[in-house]
């Protein structure tokens, strides 16, 4: 399982197909493992963060901070755990609790790292750290210029209802929806540990 030569591609010309304000995509030439010759086109991403706030609801139950926002592509208002991209030289917690705020009004308490997923490894070098957040405290929110979204809160078991009834259909906010379930029932631990911004 270590030697996996068999399965590399090698790159042997390059060209920029586009360079955005956001995307930049590329078309290479490689080399298969077998020999012949095939055109891969993919995007560079600089990597982003998705927060799972964990809100405590004053009776001893739990509550998901979500959002709701607009997304132009899909032409749909989706379900989603507050998230964003990393702005250049920005570790992954700072830009974590950077996104929190910004987009929710919520600072936390406490922050720990569950993991990160490739959320399109097939046209796309994005990866997505995965951070829960807790001990919230709310505050007035930072919203980006032309960024428009609603922040409500649901119970664990409503979230994971829309899931699987195929109302949250995002990506990273499923992959948090396993990240969820196994952290509530004990199954994944996390290290817990102190913001960056204090």
């Amino acid at each position: 399982m270590d030697d996996d030569s068999h399965l590399i591609e090698r790159k042997t010309s390059g060209e920029e197909i586009l360079k955005g304000h956001f995307l930049h995509a590329f078309r290479d030439q490689v080399l298969l493992p077998n020999g012949k010759a095939a055109t891969r086109e993919y995007v560079i991403h600089p990597g982003a963060v998705m927060v799972i706030p964990l809100l405590d609801d004053g009776s001893g139950g739990l509550k998901l901070v979500l959002e709701r926002q607009y997304r132009y592509p899909v032409e749909r208002v989706m379900i989603e755990f507050p998230a964003g991209k990393l702005d250049a030289g920005e570790g992954v917690q700072r830009c974590a609790e950077r996104e929190l705020l910004e987009e929710t009004g919520y600072t936390a308490g406490a922050w720990a790292r569950a993991g990160v997923m490739h959320p399109v490894i097939s046209y796309s070098t994005e990866f997505i750290d995965i951070w829960f957040a807790r001990d919230l405290k709310l505050g007035p929110r930072k919203l980006d210029e032309g960024e428009f979204l609603d922040v409500f809160t649901a119970t664990p078991t409503e979230f994971l209802q829309w899931c699987r009834e195929g109302r949250v259909t995002d990506a990273k906010t499923l992959a948090g929806a396993l990240w969820v379930q196994n952290v509530l029932k004990g199954n994944w631990s996390l290290e817990w540990g102190a913001p960056l911004s204090v």
